[in-house]
Protein backbone atom coordinates (compact mmCIF):
# COMPACT_ATOMS: atom_id res chain seq x y z
CA UNK A 1 0.00 0.00 0.00
CA UNK A 2 1.01 3.43 -0.75
CA UNK A 3 1.08 5.14 2.70
CA UNK A 4 4.33 6.41 3.03
CA UNK A 5 4.02 8.03 -0.76
CA UNK A 6 0.23 9.52 -0.09
CA UNK A 7 2.00 10.95 3.38
CA UNK A 8 4.85 12.75 1.61
CA UNK A 9 2.80 14.19 -0.89
CA UNK A 10 0.14 15.20 1.40
CA UNK A 11 2.73 16.98 3.68
CA UNK A 12 4.44 18.96 0.78
CA UNK A 13 0.06 19.62 -0.46
CA UNK A 14 -0.16 21.39 3.16
CA UNK A 15 3.08 23.18 3.77
CA UNK A 16 2.74 24.76 0.25
CA UNK A 17 -1.01 25.63 0.96
CA UNK A 18 -2.07 23.91 -1.92
CA UNK A 19 -4.81 22.13 0.11
CA UNK A 20 -6.37 23.55 3.64
CA UNK A 21 -8.62 21.21 6.21
CA UNK A 22 -9.43 18.07 4.71
CA UNK A 23 -9.67 19.08 1.29
CA UNK A 24 -8.29 17.17 -1.56
CA UNK A 25 -7.25 13.72 -2.44
CA UNK A 26 -4.64 11.61 -3.72
CA UNK A 27 -4.86 8.21 -5.63
CA UNK A 28 -2.21 5.65 -7.30
CA UNK A 29 -3.48 3.47 -9.70
CA UNK A 30 -3.09 -0.53 -8.31
CA UNK A 31 -3.48 -3.82 -9.74
CA UNK A 32 -7.12 -4.18 -9.41
CA UNK A 33 -7.86 -0.65 -9.40
CA UNK A 34 -6.46 2.23 -7.43
CA UNK A 35 -5.53 3.58 -3.88
CA UNK A 36 -7.11 6.95 -2.60
CA UNK A 37 -7.47 8.75 0.59
CA UNK A 38 -10.06 7.86 2.58
CA UNK A 39 -13.42 10.53 3.21
CA UNK A 40 -12.42 13.76 5.61
CA UNK A 41 -8.66 12.77 5.83
CA UNK A 42 -5.86 15.25 6.16
CA UNK A 43 -3.78 15.51 3.61
CA UNK A 44 -0.69 15.64 6.03
CA UNK A 45 -2.18 12.99 7.76
CA UNK A 46 -4.08 11.22 5.38
CA UNK A 47 -4.07 7.25 7.47
CA UNK A 48 -4.60 4.32 5.50
CA UNK A 49 -5.93 4.67 1.97
CA UNK A 50 -8.84 2.55 -0.01
CA UNK A 51 -8.74 0.29 -2.63
CA UNK A 52 -11.06 1.17 -5.31
CA UNK A 53 -12.18 -0.95 -8.29
CA UNK A 54 -12.10 0.62 -11.89
CA UNK A 55 -16.05 -0.30 -12.07
CA UNK A 56 -18.48 0.10 -9.57
CA UNK A 57 -19.03 1.15 -6.12
CA UNK A 58 -16.04 2.23 -3.89
CA UNK A 59 -15.83 0.68 -0.43
CA UNK A 60 -16.99 2.57 2.78
CA UNK A 61 -14.49 5.60 3.49
CA UNK A 62 -13.12 6.47 -0.13
CA UNK A 63 -12.46 9.83 -0.99
CA UNK A 64 -16.03 11.25 -2.01
CA UNK A 65 -14.20 12.39 -5.31
CA UNK A 66 -13.64 8.67 -6.18
CA UNK A 67 -15.89 9.06 -9.18
CA UNK A 68 -13.17 11.34 -10.75
CA UNK A 69 -10.44 9.12 -10.10
CA UNK A 70 -12.09 5.91 -11.42
CA UNK A 71 -13.13 7.74 -14.63
CA UNK A 72 -9.68 9.11 -15.00
CA UNK A 73 -7.72 5.71 -14.50
CA UNK A 74 -10.34 4.04 -17.19
CA UNK A 75 -9.83 6.64 -19.95
CA UNK A 76 -6.03 7.25 -19.45
CA UNK A 77 -2.78 5.72 -18.93
CA UNK A 78 -2.18 7.83 -15.84
CA UNK A 79 -0.69 6.11 -12.28
CA UNK A 80 -1.12 8.76 -9.82
CA UNK A 81 -3.73 11.83 -9.55
CA UNK A 82 -3.45 14.73 -6.89
CA UNK A 83 -6.63 17.03 -6.47
CA UNK A 84 -6.17 19.81 -4.51
CA UNK A 85 -7.83 23.23 -4.04
CA UNK A 86 -4.97 26.11 -4.75
CA UNK A 87 -6.73 29.37 -3.51
CA UNK A 88 -5.31 31.16 -6.93
CA UNK A 89 -6.16 28.72 -9.29
CA UNK A 90 -9.50 28.57 -7.69
CA UNK A 91 -10.13 32.09 -8.30
CA UNK A 92 -8.85 32.14 -11.85
CA UNK A 93 -11.10 29.45 -12.88
CA UNK A 94 -14.28 31.30 -11.42
CA UNK A 95 -13.44 34.43 -14.20
CA UNK A 96 -11.46 32.56 -16.85
CA UNK A 97 -12.27 29.52 -19.02
CA UNK A 98 -8.81 28.15 -19.73
CA UNK A 99 -5.85 29.20 -17.57
CA UNK A 100 -2.83 30.60 -20.09
CA UNK A 101 0.25 31.19 -18.22
CA UNK A 102 2.58 33.62 -18.82
CA UNK A 103 5.38 32.48 -16.42
CA UNK A 104 8.11 30.96 -18.20
CA UNK A 105 8.15 27.22 -15.92
CA UNK A 106 3.80 27.37 -17.24
CA UNK A 107 4.51 28.23 -20.60
CA UNK A 108 7.33 25.33 -20.83
CA UNK A 109 5.60 22.71 -18.56
CA UNK A 110 1.83 23.37 -19.33
CA UNK A 111 1.32 26.17 -21.75
CA UNK A 112 -2.47 25.69 -21.07
CA UNK A 113 -4.70 24.65 -18.36
CA UNK A 114 -8.17 23.88 -19.35
CA UNK A 115 -11.00 25.08 -17.01
CA UNK A 116 -14.35 22.12 -16.91
CA UNK A 117 -17.43 22.41 -14.74
CA UNK A 118 -19.23 20.02 -12.60
CA UNK A 119 -20.20 19.54 -9.24
CA UNK A 120 -17.87 17.73 -6.59
CA UNK A 121 -18.53 14.41 -6.55
CA UNK A 122 -20.80 14.14 -9.73
CA UNK A 123 -20.49 11.80 -12.95
CA UNK A 124 -20.51 15.30 -14.89
CA UNK A 125 -17.41 15.97 -12.86
CA UNK A 126 -15.88 13.20 -13.51
CA UNK A 127 -16.20 12.81 -17.06
CA UNK A 128 -15.78 16.25 -17.64
CA UNK A 129 -12.38 16.02 -15.79
CA UNK A 130 -11.17 12.55 -17.73
CA UNK A 131 -11.89 13.73 -20.60
CA UNK A 132 -9.96 16.94 -20.52
CA UNK A 133 -6.75 14.78 -19.06
CA UNK A 134 -7.32 12.38 -22.12
CA UNK A 135 -5.56 15.95 -24.02
CA UNK A 136 -2.98 16.73 -21.12
CA UNK A 137 -1.81 15.88 -17.64
CA UNK A 138 -3.54 19.49 -15.91
CA UNK A 139 -7.10 20.53 -15.51
CA UNK A 140 -9.15 23.21 -13.36
CA UNK A 141 -12.54 22.26 -12.20
CA UNK A 142 -14.49 25.80 -11.75
CA UNK A 143 -14.10 26.94 -8.25
CA UNK A 144 -13.58 23.15 -6.80
CA UNK A 145 -9.77 22.40 -7.76
CA UNK A 146 -7.10 21.30 -9.77
CA UNK A 147 -6.80 17.51 -11.09
CA UNK A 148 -3.28 16.59 -11.95
CA UNK A 149 -2.55 13.46 -13.45
CA UNK A 150 1.07 12.17 -14.72
CA UNK A 151 2.87 8.59 -14.18
CA UNK A 152 3.88 9.02 -10.75
CA UNK A 153 2.86 11.12 -7.58
CA UNK A 154 5.82 14.12 -7.33
CA UNK A 155 4.60 14.55 -11.20
CA UNK A 156 1.31 15.20 -10.40
CA UNK A 157 2.65 17.05 -7.02
CA UNK A 158 4.81 18.93 -8.83
CA UNK A 159 1.93 20.46 -11.77
CA UNK A 160 -0.36 21.27 -8.51
CA UNK A 161 2.60 23.89 -7.74
CA UNK A 162 2.78 24.76 -11.15
CA UNK A 163 -0.62 25.86 -11.58
CA UNK A 164 -0.69 27.52 -8.37
CA UNK A 165 2.40 29.61 -9.33
CA UNK A 166 1.33 29.89 -12.95
CA UNK A 167 -2.70 31.30 -11.31
CA UNK A 168 -0.35 33.40 -8.69
CA UNK A 169 1.56 35.21 -11.43
CA UNK A 170 -1.46 36.13 -13.62
CA UNK A 171 -3.40 37.05 -10.42
CA UNK A 172 -0.54 39.48 -9.37
CA UNK A 173 -0.20 41.03 -12.35
CA UNK A 174 -4.19 41.93 -12.18
CA UNK A 175 -4.97 39.67 -15.37
CA UNK A 176 -7.94 37.73 -14.20
CA UNK A 177 -9.82 40.87 -13.03
CA UNK A 178 -13.19 40.27 -10.96
CA UNK A 179 -15.24 38.37 -11.14
CA UNK A 180 -18.16 37.78 -13.12
CA UNK A 181 -21.11 35.14 -12.00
Amino acid sequence: MPDKEFVRIGKRLFSEGLVGGNFGNISLRAEDGFFITRTGAYLDVPGAPVLVPLEGPAPVGASSEYLVHQAIYRRTGYRAVVHAHPAHAVAASVVLSKIVPVDSEGEMLCPEIPVVGGAPGTEELAENVAAALEKGPLVIARGHGTFAAADDLDRAYLLTSLAEHSCRVLAYSGFFGGCNR
